[in-house]
């Protein structure tokens, strides 16, 4: 069935949220950019945004976190990726009303699945992003650890460690990719007809 967009009444209006997710060094960033330049290159009301958000307040933390200076909770920390999502979340939906396509470099389920990789509960992770934008598309990139650790950058930030990432992949990424509705965002730009 053909997915209708409930805030205006033509679908071709509305920008399309498309999304990379993956492991750490995978090429997520590369591809999302180049996935950008060429819808922009060729027309297209286009933006590249990445989660998470480091600019904003909740962003400075989380940037602090992940490097290195400073600690926290793995139950804050995670509300905190949740909350900058949340804080992005109208802005993003008024640019996909306005025809402006987002293309996103890691999402809820990065959150979701580290989370879980360091033990916490499925469920308890997926609640905080409940009511999210939904993507329409999602870009798994995939790569083993011994791959990501050769790649230049890896292991400057908190979550990159080799066994996190194994861990990660195996069980939690590729779990949530493949049963999205493990993590029920709200599809609130679209409907079924």
């Amino acid at each position: 069935m053909p997915l209708i967009n409930s805030d205006t009444n033509n679908v071709n209006n509305r920008g399309a949220f498309i999304l990379f997710e993956g492991c750490d060094k995978a090429g997520k960033s590369t591809q999302a950019k180049k996935l950008f330049e060429y819808l922009k290159n060729n027309g297209h009301s286009v933006e590249l945004w990445k989660f998470p958000d480091r600019k904003t307040t909740i962003g400075q933390i989380i940037n602090e976190y992940l490097a290195n200076d400073k600690d926290l909770d793995d139950k804050a920390i995670h509300l905190l990726f949740s909350v900058n999502r949340w804080e992005c979340r109208k802005d993003m939906k008024n640019l996909l009303l306005s025809g402006t396509t987002l293309i996103v470099d890691r999402y809820a389920y990065s959150g979701v699945s580290y989370s879980v990789a360091k033990g916490l509960d499925l469920d308890w992770c997926c609640s905080s992003d409940r009511g999210l934008l939904s993507p329409d598309i999602i870009f798994f990139m995939d790569l083993t650890a011994e791959a990501a650790e050769k790649r230049g950058g890896f292991g400057e930030e908190r979550y990159e460690k080799k066994s996190l990432q194994e861990k990660r992949i195996v069980e939690s990424s590729l779990k949530l990719i493949e049963n999205c509705n493990q993590l029920p965002l709200k599809e609130d730009l679209w409907k079924t007809t």
